[in-house]
């Protein structure tokens, strides 16, 4: 069954002994971050702190900051679980046919959001006053307090849908935050649409979802998919959502706290640095300010946030998940690729490294070329493409591969375009250069004329026999 809320999860992480609870009180100022950092290394447990310095609330932190916690948030025992029927869930010429409109309804209507008149989030209605909340100054070198964890709900002004995405809100005062909108991201095109209007754009805050609706705001959607829909994918139930007390915006019915505003369409102010999931600060720069008018919240709310920094940290696990769930999405549109990874010390968009079934002379090129102009895998700075045969997971085989395959005149390819906000390498930012590396076993159709040579490897006769015979060797394992 779907967890109700956010403290459902948490009760089933206590009931798994996942969850260490500390007791004593602990300063939200630096101290939380460091205790955390130090589990997130070690790949502890969640935790959940009782006693914060300054606020009523506990914190809870690190939930998704394992494998395991993420299958246990999403409900699957892989992620590739969920990737084995997102294709039938993503393919929207279901729902529009006619053909299969029969057929499709059932099916969307078990996921479709549910309204609601009545809600838990909005159980206390409060004076925006962010001093209450156990918000965390996360590093050193951070330009104040941050809300890391927030899903930010807004409405196309133009198709009336809504979006949901995840954007740090950083701290000015107790009733007004940064609104970090990226060039890039869905939220930012809003923003531009009510700034063409000339209206006020309403946004309402989400703390403290469930972990498929805190996914769901992560995930790399489709314009046209609601991330609520897609949540309720996830969770093999409907999200209830209630409207919001000062807006028309529909929010998670059971989320912690609601924060309910507007972005003044002209005002900026400077936000930053950040200790950002790079592991460097990002800089300092101009942003939209959210102006907070009602902070609705349960009766006894938990603050859920996040840490982000040098890997490994909670967030490489949403990573990891978008990864494994969205890859039969690739692989309709490259049906040649086997498998995919990006490895956590890649921080999301500086490496992929990906398995080809290779059929042409430069067939790593086109892998390369294809997956650079699919959606968010514009950002990525270094492709490695490898044969069938190679785990992409394997980083010492890929290695091996890379280090020993590869003729640099011949191999590497350099193309120009979009990178992230976030890349400090580039000299100019939005826009750089990417590396794309062919490993692949090099065919004389792509003008290798020297001889190839194979593998070593074990025969499979030879490997079976000594799988039978291990025990009578007595060799210890280490």
């Amino acid at each position: 069954m779907a967890y109700k809320d956010l403290q459902d999860f948490i009760n089933h992480l206590r009931e798994k002994k996942l969850l260490d609870e500390i007791e004593i009180e602990v300063d939200s100022d630096l101290e939380i971050t460091e205790i955390a950092d130090r589990v997130s290394k070690k790949y502890g447990h969640a935790l959940f702190f009782k006693n914060v310095k300054n606020s009523e609330y506990p914190v809870l932190i690190n939930s998704l900051g394992t494998y395991e916690r993420m299958n246990y948030g999403l409900e699957v025992e892989d992620l590739d679980d969920i990737a084995a029927t997102i294709l039938d869930f993503m393919d929207v010429t279901n729902y529009i046919t006619t053909i299969n409109k029969v057929k499709s309804i059932p099916k969307l209507a078990r996921v479709f959001p549910k309204k609601v008149k009545n809600a838990p989030c909005q159980e206390v209605i409060e004076e925006a006053d962010l001093s209450k909340l156990p918000i965390l100054k996360c590093w050193p070198k951070d330009g104040g307090r941050y809300i890391t964890l927030p899903l930010v709900f807004t409405v196309d002004p133009e198709t009336n849908q809504q979006n949901v995405g995840m954007y740090r809100l950083q701290v000015y005062d107790k009733n007004t935050t940064g609104m970090h909108w990226h060039l890039h991201k869905d939220g930012r095109e809003i923003y531009e649409k009510y700034r063409k209007l000339g209206v006020k754009m309403p946004v309402s805050v989400a703390l403290g979802c469930d972990p498929a609706i805190i996914y769901a705001a992560t995930a790399p959607l489709p314009k046209m998919i609601d991330e609520m829909i897609f949540a309720g994918f996830l969770r093999k139930s409907p999200v209830e959502l209630v409207k919001s007390i000062t807006n028309d915006i529909y929010v998670p019915a059971n989320a912690e706290f609601i924060l309910e505003g507007y972005v003044d369409l002209d005002e900026k102010r400077l936000e930053g640095p950040f200790g950002n999931h790079t592991g460097y600060y990002s800089l300092e720069d101009m942003y939209p300010v959210f102006h907070i008018e009602k902070i609705t919240r349960k009766k006894s709310p938990v603050y859920s946030t996040t840490i982000v920094g040098k890997p490994p940290m909670e967030d490489c696990y949403l990573g990891k998940a978008t990864q494994r769930i969205f890859l039969p999405l690739i692989k309709v549109q490259c049906p040649e690729i086997i498998d995919i990874n990006s490895p956590i010390e890649g921080v999301f968009h500086n490496c992929v490294i990906v398995s080809i079934k290779k059929a042409y002379p430069k067939h790593a090129h086109k892998i390369m070329n294809s997956l650079w102009e699919l959606g968010q895998m514009m950002y990525t700075k270094m492709i490695i493409v490898v044969d069938e045969n190679i785990d992409p997971k394997d980083i010492s085989t890929v290695a091996w591969k890379v280090f020993n395959n590869i003729d640099p005149s011949r191999d590497l390819v350099i193309s120009e375009g979009p990178l992230d906000a976030l890349d400090h390498a580039s000299n100019t930012a939005f826009y750089g250069s990417r590396l794309g590396i062919d490993a692949t076993k090099k065919w004389p159709s792509e003008g290798h004329t020297r001889h190839w040579p194979d593998d070593i490897e074990m025969s499979d006769e030879i490997k079976k026999m000594v799988d039978k015979r291990w025990s009578e060797y007595g060799i210890k394992e280490t």
